[in-house]
């Protein structure tokens, strides 16, 4: 039986793990170990809390590894568990070759892009703040270059313009734990990593999300504005300001300017401006073209609010310009 050391932190990481237990009897490999990253400091009283996966492999009795390097001492910890391969996803950490020498079938990384499109740490957002209508999630050979390993399985996804960067990413680390369950098997039952293709095309790169990334630009198109809700959902969220206080946006809906009028909004008012609350739609925002249909929201030091409480408390938000 294939011996595995999985190396994810996050979440969407974790769900990947919990497919792969699910699987591993029946596609003829084990879980080894797990390497993640240390315990982070969370919640008022700052204490120590594992890693999502971390506590998942703890939970099933696996032996779990979360060095702040992977140095020497990280490396004759791993080789205890004596893995065969590597399986990885969302982990952060370039492997290198010390590192990769420890496991006889190398590794393998599920990367959620159409590589070599969107290279690097953020490629379902990228997907979505440009609007593709179609991204892919990937398996590759893990090689010394940053996402450039040979593909060993590749899944497109076409993309309705509904999805935002945690539902997209929920959605590989479903299908990716799947597609990884089917090339243990296949190691497994081979004794060997199956062949790769070599990537084609012209490589693109995604790097870190940062606060300044996510601030609204309201002169953009309302479509432009609505990719930029979805794409940074979650963390750190689309956000603009109201009166200089940061106030987040959410959740909502591109409307056109025919769309907008037909709701009360108005043409004739800066991008930015709070035009109408329409109860029917949302709070109607002005965009560069078109309106921004707002339905869930969140002010600093404020609970997320759907549209409709909101403004319960908000009467004189109508006609306020948020700024760009």
């Amino acid at each position: 039986m294939v011996r595995v050391l999985y190396a994810g932190s996050p979440e969407a990481s974790a769900v990947t793990l919990g497919i792969l237990l699910e699987k591993s009897a029946e596609c003829g490999f084990e879980i080894a170990g797990v390497l993640s990253n240390p315990p982070s400091a969370k919640g008022r009283h700052k204490a120590l809390v594992p890693t999502p996966v971390a506590q998942l492999a703890e939970e099933k009795g696996i032996p779990v590894f979360t060095p702040e390097h992977l140095d020497s001492a990280a490396r004759e910890a791993v080789q205890a568990v004596n893995a065969d391969i590597l399986a990885v996803f969302a982990y952060g950490h370039i492997f290198g070759p010390k590192f990769m020498s420890l496991f006889k079938f190398g590794g393998i990384n599920l990367h959620p892009s159409a590589l070599p499109e969107y290279r690097g740490c953020t490629p379902v957002n990228a997907a979505i703040l440009n609007g593709n209508s179609k991204t892919a999630f990937t398996v590759q050979a893990i090689s010394q270059k940053m996402d450039e390993g040979d593909i060993l399985a590749q899944e497109e996804v076409v993309l309705n313009g509904t999805e935002n960067a945690l539902s997209l990413l929920n959605d590989a680390a479903v299908r990716g734990g799947k597609m990884i369950s089917l090339l243990l098997k296949s190691v497994s039952e081979n004794n060997s990593l199956p062949a790769g293709r070599s990537q084609q095309g012209e490589a693109s790169y995604t790097g870190i999300i940062t606060k300044d990334d996510a601030k609204l630009d309201w002169s953009k198109s309302s479509r432009e504005i609505d990719c930029a809700v979805r794409a940074y959902y979650g963390d750190p969220s689309a956000w603009t300001l109201e009166k200089g206080l940061p106030l987040k946006i959410i959740e909502g809906k591109p409307l056109s300017d025919e769309e907008g009028t037909a709701l009360g909004g108005s043409n004739n008012v800066a991008p930015g401006t709070v035009s109408v609350f329409a109860k029917s739609a949302g709070i109607l925002v002005k965009c560069g073209s078109g309106f921004y249909a707002v339905t869930k929201l969140q002010r600093q030091g404020k609970n997320a609010m759907d549209y409709k409480s909101f403004m319960n408390g908000a009467r004189d938000f109508v006609g306020t310009v948020l700024s760009v």
